[in-house]
């Protein structure tokens, strides 16, 4: 086990061995999140389901309401006067088989792609590429689509995409330390209800196993998944 430093070492000390309240257990990451710059505040999700089944598997998208505070880099394929319409909403790659075969040769100068439905075909044969980095365009998350305008707006604002791995946990980013923490809560909260939403078929038992948050730098804090499901959006979650 790697030894911790001086710095985590004192700030796992802040940290009681128990589920919290989800303000509080938010208002604990901030407060750990010390490093000298604006961390990511993630979640970390432990789901009852074994995704090597194709009905206990997770990959959907969340649109967080006070985004992720993070810009994201957006590719598109797509064919004629597609490109231009991707490049017009502020995409910042978009091309046809000159981006095809740049990604194929692992350029990557981006963190999401995006592609019309007859590309998929051309776009298939860079799984092996895109596969391992989770950037494969998929109808379900939203990124085969022919509105590329509206796709790129949504995912330009904070719509994420997310999937259970072989493990059957979701790690998600929601936000940044610098964030409020009624804003991460809102994020928070909106995750909790999509998860919850697209909970899958073949899913026996408990559905969630465990919560916890953790900043880029910073110690996990479990959080109570029942409270934070029983909180209202009148709550301080709206």
């Amino acid at each position: 086990m790697p030894k911790l430093s001086k710095r985590l070492s004192t700030l796992v000390t802040k940290i009681e061995e128990r589920a919290y309240e989800p303000l509080a257990a938010i208002q604990l990451v901030k407060e750990t999140a010390t490093a000298k710059f604006d961390e990511t505040i993630e979640a970390h999700v432990r789901l009852g389901i074994d995704p090597k089944y194709t009905d206990q598997q997770l990959r959907t998208t969340v649109a967080l309401p006070k985004g992720t505070g993070q810009s994201v880099r957006i590719a598109v394929i797509a064919r004629g006067e597609k490109v231009a319409e991707a490049k017009s909403a502020g995409a910042d790659l978009a091309g046809e088989d000159e981006l095809v075969e740049s990604i194929g040769k692992g350029e990557m100068g981006f963190d999401l792609l995006i592609a019309t439905p007859d590309m998929m075909p051309k776009v298939a044969k860079l799984g092996r590429v895109l596969g391992p980095r989770g950037l494969m365009p998929n109808p379900k998350a939203g990124t085969v689509t022919t509105d590329l305008a509206s796709a790129i707006q949504e995912f330009k604002a904070g719509k994420l995409e997310f999937r259970a791995d072989r493990a059957g946990i979701v790690h998600v980013r929601f936000g940044k330390a610098s964030f409020s923490a009624e804003a991460l809560l809102e994020n928070l909260k909106m995750l909790q209800e999509t998860i919850d939403r697209n909970k899958p078929s073949g899913a026996k038992g408990r559905y969630w196993k465990s919560l916890y948050l953790s900043s880029t730098m910073g110690p996990s804090v479990e959080v109570d998944i029942t409270a934070l499901q029983d909180l209202q959006d009148d709550q301080g979650a709206s």
